[in-house]
């Protein structure tokens, strides 16, 4: 199984009930992107773009962040569609940012995060079948994926690459305090809490024991979630940051 797949499927519980996830009230207008990042889950580009089109670029959006990550290319679009936005935006991090949801975060005016909450970046990964030439082709396509993401960190950072691609190929998990010293968010926000985790996270190989991953309540099959656009492709690639 697939990383992304794997991601998916261990979550796919959490995902059942459908919920809102834009609210403008009394007290502001706030999107949340919260749960797996991928089509037909919770954390989708579609939805996230119907959310941003209901927003009032007058107000102040707050985008709230508790997400194991995904797919880089919904990933993608839904930080494209966060730059875009007309009005300012602030990105709060309160649980878990990780992934394809860290670049999503960075594409917020500001980004704020929580104490007792994790941010973690890593390399680009992808699912290839074929020959050699094939192999070679995928690969050389998930680096050119791999350095975009390296340019989104270098951009808010003001690291070099070089270090960047370091902290991405050590599958690096920054408490709150160490995401502010590396230049991934601009403040720190709350009380030190203990941390809280929603999501399995069997996927990653370096989770911090403060967010052990946890079994699912149910374990659907792959068959439940359908991934068919990778699995359509002979070079399928499931990719998540």
């Amino acid at each position: 199984m697939t990383y992304l797949m794997k991601l998916c499927v261990d979550n796919a519980a959490s995902s059942t009930v459908k919920q809102s996830i834009f609210v403008s009230n009394s007290t502001g207008q706030t999107l949340y992107i919260r749960g797996v990042i991928a089509a037909n889950f919770d954390a989708n580009a579609a939805d996230v773009i119907a959310s941003l089109d209901q927003a009032d670029p007058e107000q102040v959006l707050n985008i709230r962040f508790n997400t194991p990550g995904g797919d880089v290319f919904q990933g993608k679009e839904i930080a494209a569609a966060i730059r875009n936005y007309p009005g300012a935006t602030i990105g709060h991090i309160d649980s878990l940012c990780a992934s394809a949801g860290t670049s999503i975060a960075l594409a917020c005016d500001e980004v704020e995060m929580s104490k007792g909450a994790f941010f973690m970046i890593h390399n680009a990964q992808a699912m290839a079948f074929g020959d050699k030439t094939d192999l070679r082709d995928q690969a050389d396509l998930v680096e050119k994926i791999e350095l975009s993401i390296v340019d989104d960190y270098t951009e808010k950072t003001g690291k070099p690459a070089d270090e960047v691609i370091a902290m991405m190929e050590e599958e690096t998990w920054m408490d709150a305090d160490e995401a502010l010293s590396h230049g991934f968010i601009d403040r720190i926000a709350g009380a030190t809490a203990k941390a809280s985790n929603a999501w399995n996270l069997a996927a990653y190989s370096n989770a911090p024991a403060a967010l052990a991953p946890r079994a699912p309540s149910v374990t659907p099959p792959p068959t439940q979630r359908s991934m068919s656009q990778a699995n359509a492709n002979r070079l399928a690639l499931i990719q998540a940051l």
